[in-house]
């Protein structure tokens, strides 16, 4: 599956062969992605040749071929609405209703519900949005409040001073609001992900680490989305 963007683009880079048979050029494709630089266009490039969507003619400027299109695919085609969460690597999915989830170990340990573990999150720098197989844990009912809820594995060290380590499992409360100092999953210019602590500078929004190796980075506030807030942690100990 593809992200939101990575779809985008590539249906764009169709339209555009099929009327002109020429690629559009990157700054065309920034701007019709109302992207911020270029940068992200390479990105997404480097995602869908990756996936065998596009492929990258050798020695020749601006030369793309498509490959495929989504099963999906329809002029019509929308993004998705609803819960689906865009920053992760995992298939997409709803965890099973509080009601109909808990499952007790045995009668004497505390239920369980069921959570998607929908892919994995950066704690270091951002990683494009993919999607693979997913999987689902069981989690203590109690670490649970309201709300749809959904698993991520950390990879990186930026959130070590938080007590989140690599390879820890994070459990996320779907959300799009955040208050000061809450751990968020940010998606940032529709593209990246990455797990910070989510702060305001002025009329900007701050996304900072917890470990002083990393900088705090700065966005504009329409180039951050919330998709979530920690709640929760599990580690596996070997």
């Amino acid at each position: 599956m593809l992200t939101r963007k990575q779809q985008e683009l590539l249906l764009f880079i169709h339209e555009r062969m099929k009327e002109s048979g020429v690629p559009p050029s990157f700054d065309e494709m920034k701007d019709a992605l109302d992207l911020a630089s270029k940068s992200g266009i390479h990105r997404l490039i480097t995602a869908l040749e990756e996936r065998g969507f596009i492929r990258r003619l050798p020695n020749r400027a601006r030369a793309l071929e498509v490959i495929k299109l989504p099963e999906a695919y329809s002029p019509s085609i929308q993004p998705r609405r609803g819960f689906s969460p865009s920053v992760i690597e995992g298939s997409l999915g709803k965890p099973q209703p509080a009601a109909a989830a808990p499952k007790p170990a045995n009668e004497d340990s505390n239920s369980s519900i069921s959570v998607p573990v929908m892919g994995r999150i950066a704690a270091g720098v951002p990683i494009s949005a993919i999607q693979n197989n997913t999987h689902d844990i069981n989690v203590p009912a109690d670490m649970l409040g309201s709300g749809e809820h959904y698993a991520l594995e950390v990879k990186g060290d930026s959130m070590i001073e938080a007590g989140i380590f690599d390879g820890d499992t994070v459990i996320i409360r779907n959300t799009s609001t955040a208050n000061p100092g809450d751990i968020v999953v940010a998606l940032v210019d529709d593209e990246e992900a990455t797990l910070k602590r989510f702060r305001r500078k002025g009329a900007s929004i701050a996304l900072e680490a917890a470990n002083p190796a990393y900088e705090t980075r700065i966005f504009g506030p329409d180039r951050v989305k919330v998709q979530g807030k920690l709640v929760g942690l599990i580690r596996r100990y070997h």
